[in-house]
């Protein structure tokens, strides 16, 4: 009852799926999985811990909150720890290398660009609407945004910001979309447990309830609905490429452009007006947030029609 043959819709997952079929086996994931946790901590542990011997600064005081634009890049970079873990895990446990986790390498940049520029022309559209419209999409609520680095620094910082946003991103889709869901698939369960089991895992990882606090049950719920739709597109596209271009758009949004002002905001822009922790305003951006990562997903699904 719980196996079912891949739909003709994800068809194309099975070019990331076939090479794990050679070593499926449920402990071999399980014992991945621990690896990479020890793995990625221990490697984490010892970068940051060089760096700050290396280049001691007021930047430490910032890295539980990244709260300077040093303390966010080395939380954002540390990320590159877990594509190492991962990497080590298949090689040891599965046989497979990291590259066939991500997909073809043409196919993915291919995708990943014609994803990538679609959803910039649909954010410049939202933002000419949001300027046109009296009170913004938003309801007026980001009228009050408060600025957070200068222009010139925020500039200067950009091309750094953009490779540490993209090694996050690409972490978090080579483990979740990647090494879980294909692992998963290539057992033969149905496509609603490889679906959703990364994606309630990924939610769990996004649970923050010192930062949220009565919002981080729906935090981590919208990031549920997040990881199933990038699950939904890299099973469709048969490569991560797509669900990059979500991730790194949403992510440039989020942390590049308005940041919040409690909890990951070095090398933000703006800062919004209000903390995750707002019982009102947070719920009702979550809303629209989500609204728009609905829009991303759609578009992305036309960038990967064939």
């Amino acid at each position: 009852m719980f196996t079912k043959p891949a739909t003709t819709a994800y068809a194309a997952h099975a070019l990331l799926v076939d090479p794990a079929r050679s070593a499926p086996q449920l402990w071999r994931l399980l014992l991945g999985l621990l690896l990479i946790g020890v793995l990625s901590y221990a490697l984490t542990a010892v970068s940051v811990q060089t760096l700050i011997a290396a280049f001691p600064g007021a930047w430490v005081r910032d890295l539980p909150t990244g709260g300077s634009p040093i303390a966010m890049l080395v939380l954002l970079g540390s990320f590159f720890c877990v594509t190492i873990a991962v990497a080590c895990a298949l090689r040891l446990l599965h046989r497979r290398s990291l590259s066939s986790v991500i997909g073809p390498t043409p196919l993915v940049l291919h995708q990943f660009g014609r994803t990538s520029l679609r959803l910039s022309v649909l954010m410049v559209g939202l933002a000419l609407l949001w300027l046109i419209l009296p009170t913004g999409l938003d309801g007026g609520v980001m009228s009050d945004l408060t600025p957070n680095l200068a222009l010139h620094q925020w500039l200067r910082l950009l091309p750094l910001a953009l490779i540490a946003i993209f090694i996050q991103i690409s972490a978090e889709e080579i483990l979740f979309r990647g090494y879980l869901q294909q692992t998963l698939a290539a057992r033969g369960l149905h496509p609603l447990i490889w679906l959703f089991v990364p994606s309630a895992i990924f939610a769990v990882g996004h649970y923050a309830p010192g930062d949220a606090g009565v919002n981080a049950p729906l935090i981590a719920l919208w990031a549920g609905g997040f990881g199933l739709l990038m699950a939904d597109l890299t099973a469709r596209a048969g490569t991560l490429g797509p669900a990059m271009a979500v991730h790194f758009v949403n992510n440039i949004i989020a942390i590049l452009l308005f940041g919040s002002p409690t909890s990951l905001s070095g090398l933000a822009l703006f800062l919004v007006p209000f903390e995750l922790s707002d019982p009102v305003v947070l719920r009702q951006m979550l809303w629209l947030d989500f609204a728009v990562l609905g829009l991303c997903w759609l578009v992305a699904r036309l960038a990967i029609r064939r």
